[in-house]
């Protein structure tokens, strides 16, 4: 069993580690929220934050100008998604490379969906990356690069079975991979389940949760389920009847990320990262909720 500490006094707490996702945005007024956001942010002193990349390399531009510009205009370290869905190795080392040249050492490796989305078979280009683990090993042989994976609380959708799943994450630590990230999850059950699992598998690195923070239910709980997170029960009733009242709902969805975050925290993580839709008043509301315990 994974071992839990009790709440330390405030003093003796370790702080905590927070790392913040975003998406290349789209527009110019897309792009002034997503500055607006990271300008708000960055006081947290996160200890990265991430830029998505879209299946096939269809956000590639969006995403290598952002990560330039967040290095070349922040002190915050970017990190890189990347995905090997659609695109020969080549490609991708390609990607790799001009990472490599902008400064950004820190990727976030993921074999991505398939082109028709979660559920269908995914086909690996004949010269292409078959996996993430593959992918791990490609960046490894083009530098020293920091690299996170993905690993699922509730098990990967297209995973047979659990055994297959743990099998899968540690072929990507084993090859080279510093941390993992977990998709959302709204049950900590699930991750502590998870942790137990990963032990027994002789995985050490870091497994930080992957907190969702709840901007629109209806758009969260749609997300969940094509990803296969499961939405409890008494979460769906304390969101229920809100959709037209905003105040209510940030209210109600900052409370129940900081339910979430307080109960791992006293189970002894200290590492969180969050999906932030580019959007920063939820995160905010959690520093003060948790009395801005950070680095």
């Amino acid at each position: 069993m994974i071992k839990r500490i009790s709440r330390l006094p405030k003093n003796l707490a370790p702080k905590l580690d927070l790392s913040f996702e975003f998406f290349p945005p789209k527009t110019d007024e897309g792009e002034e929220r997503f500055w607006q956001t990271l300008e708000k942010l960055a006081p947290l002193k996160p200890a990265f934050v991430s830029v998505t990349y879209g299946a096939g390399g269809t956000t590639r531009r969006r995403t290598l100008k952002m990560v330039r510009q967040i290095t070349k205009r922040t002190n915050i370290k970017a990190a890189a998604h990347l995905t090997c869905v659609g695109a020969s190795k080549e490609e991708v080392n390609e990607v790799v490379k001009d990472y490599k040249k902008v400064g950004v050492n820190s990727i976030v490796a993921l074999r991505g969906d398939p082109p028709g989305g979660v559920g269908e078979k995914f086909t690996p280009l004949p010269d292409g990356y078959k996996n993430a683990a593959e992918l791990v090993s490609g960046i490894r042989r083009l530098g020293e690069f920091d690299i996170s994976v993905a690993a699922y609380p509730e098990k990967h959708p297209q995973s047979v079975d659990w055994q297959a799943d743990i099998d899968n994450l540690k072929r990507k630590i084993d090859a080279g991979a510093n941390r993992a990230i977990t998709q959302m999850f709204f049950d900590n059950d699930y991750y502590w389940r998870f942790l137990e699992r990963t032990e027994k598998a002789g995985i050490n690195v870091p497994i930080v949760p992957g907190i969702q923070p709840i901007h629109n239910f209806k758009q969260i709980a749609n997300f969940a389920k094509k990803c296969g997170a499961n939405i409890p029960d008494w979460l769906a009733e304390r969101f229920e009847g809100l959709e037209d009242d905003k105040e209510t709902h940030a209210l109600v969805a900052a409370a129940v990320a900081a339910e979430q975050i307080i109960e791992l925290e006293d189970g002894g993580v200290s590492e969180f990262h969050f999906y932030t839709m580019n959007r920063a008043n939820l995160v905010l509301a959690l520093a003060r909720f948790l009395g801005r315990k950070f680095r």
